[in-house]
């Protein structure tokens, strides 16, 4: 059967699936505009908790097993330089046939960057197709699309072909440091993922992906009058001034040198009451890399501008943070998944395409585990992270039917794909804590 013919058998033997997808999107669609009006803010457990409980009553009738995992605290460095407890969120995971041949891991997140506090709290429609809200693209409308993909898998006669396990953190925004050990420990059990990060609104999906470290460095001087003993006194504020402006030259530095690095200093605070010589300043800052071994080049140079600082008479300057995420790069197996997912598309007239992009997600942690996956299967949309965040609505429908076609071929050719998958953790390197600073 050649590749022409195979999508469109593939549309026609399972017509009637995909009708009922069209069918449920409405009834999804008032799940995803509760959710909206839900903050889960990363920092809000109560909300998140919320969130867990809705999720959980969709998700749950669906899998044979299911746990919620209380994540441990962590720690992060306050803006007045002293280590704070951060509090997560459940992670839920739900589980259907661990025992089938193909193991699928598909994984989202229910946390949002809106604050508690947040003018941004509601959804809304609009006139031309799309619905405005918290999370609607990033990722509530992901959940809902892996619910709709599974819930019409499960409703096949080749449902036993496949088992599946979901993961979804409550932590994606900021990290997913505390949930990071599960993402590999599950990784390592599956044979492909799938992450419903949101598709760009024209269709367009991620593929390859920079990695992601974050990082604050605490400057500690010399408090004093500012009038009677100023000389007595060091700055941690102009300390840290001059190593945000070392940091930022950092870029600068990697032109230079071919190196394919963007550091950007994002928050810096400290000081007080301008009669005192402030002894405290922070300096926040991220970094990004396409590859793994520029870690070491970016460390060598941030060491190297703390000790313009640190050392000198009553200065000291520390690094906190780590690179959270490796780079994300193509292998033989991703792009076997991704020609599925073109394959499934056009038996859909459903326009898509790849695209390098600096951003990074939990597809990142995957594919460091070894798991080959395509990570922005979820809805259409924009303007995430801003309170104009918006999904088109037609999308919500049209990717769970994109999914959907996907795990058709997963169960019917999935044997290559499971082969593709172990070769790439045979050359995989063994992540671990190294990653941390």
């Amino acid at each position: 059967m050649n590749p022409l013919t195979a999508c469109h058998y593939n549309t026609e033997r399972f017509a009637s699936d995909l009708d009922r997808l069209d069918r449920s999107a409405n009834q999804m669609l008032e799940h995803l505009v509760a959710w909206s009006n839900i903050n889960s803010g990363s920092d809000n457990i109560v909300g998140l908790q919320l969130m867990a409980q809705r999720i959980q009553a969709l998700f749950a009738p669906l899998a044979q097993s299911s746990q919620v995992i209380e994540l441990p605290d962590g720690q992060q460095l306050d803006d007045d330089g002293q280590l704070k407890p951060v509090r997560y969120g459940p992670l839920l995971t739900f589980a259907q046939r661990p025992e089938a041949p193909i193991q699928v891991l598909l994984t989202g997140h229910m946390d949002t960057v809106f604050p508690s506090d947040s003018a941004f709290q509601s959804a809304h429609f609009t006139d031309d197709g799309k619905l405005h809200g918290p999370g609607v693209a990033d990722m509530k409308g992901g959940l809902l699309v892996m619910f709709m993909a599974l819930a019409a898998w499960e409703a096949t006669d080749q449902a036993h072909q496949i088992g599946w396990r979901v993961v979804i953190n409550p932590d994606e925004e900021t990290g997913s440091l505390a949930s990071a050990q599960w993402l590999t420990r599950y990784a390592k059990t599956a044979d492909l993922g799938l992450v419903f990060e949101p598709a760009l609104a024209d269709g367009t999906l991620a593929g390859e992906r920079k990695g992601s470290g974050n990082f604050s460095i605490r400057v500690t001087g010399k408090s004093a009058h500012a009038g009677r003993e100023f000389h007595k006194g060091r700055n941690a504020v102009v300390a840290a001034a001059k190593i945000t402006t070392g940091l930022h030259d950092i870029n600068r530095l990697a032109q230079d040198y071919g190196v394919d690095v963007t550091l950007n200093i994002g928050r810096i605070t400290g000081g007080g009451p301008v009669n005192v010589v402030p002894d405290c300043a922070v300096v926040h800052f991220n970094v990004r890399l396409s590859d793994d071994q520029s870690q070491g080049w970016v460390r060598e140079q941030i060491d190297r501008v703390m000790a313009s600082v640190h050392g000198q008479p009553h200065f000291r300057a520390e690094l906190f943070g780590q690179f959270t995420r490796p780079a994300k790069k193509n292998t033989p197996a991703h792009q076997l998944l991704c020609d599925w997912l073109q394959q499934s598309a056009d038996s859909l007239q459903v326009p898509i395409a790849f695209k390098a992009t600096g951003g990074c997600c939990d597809g990142n942690n995957l594919a460091a585990a070894g798991l080959p996956n395509i990570d922005t299967l979820g809805v259409r949309g924009g303007q995430i992270h801003t309170d104009q965040e918006f999904m088109v609505i037609e999308s919500l429908a049209e990717r769970a039917k994109l999914c959907f076609l996907l795990l058709t071929r997963v169960s019917d050719q999935g044997q290559l794909l499971k082969q593709l998958s172990a070769q790439a953790r045979l050359t995989t390197p063994q992540q671990n804590d190294s990653m941390s600073l």
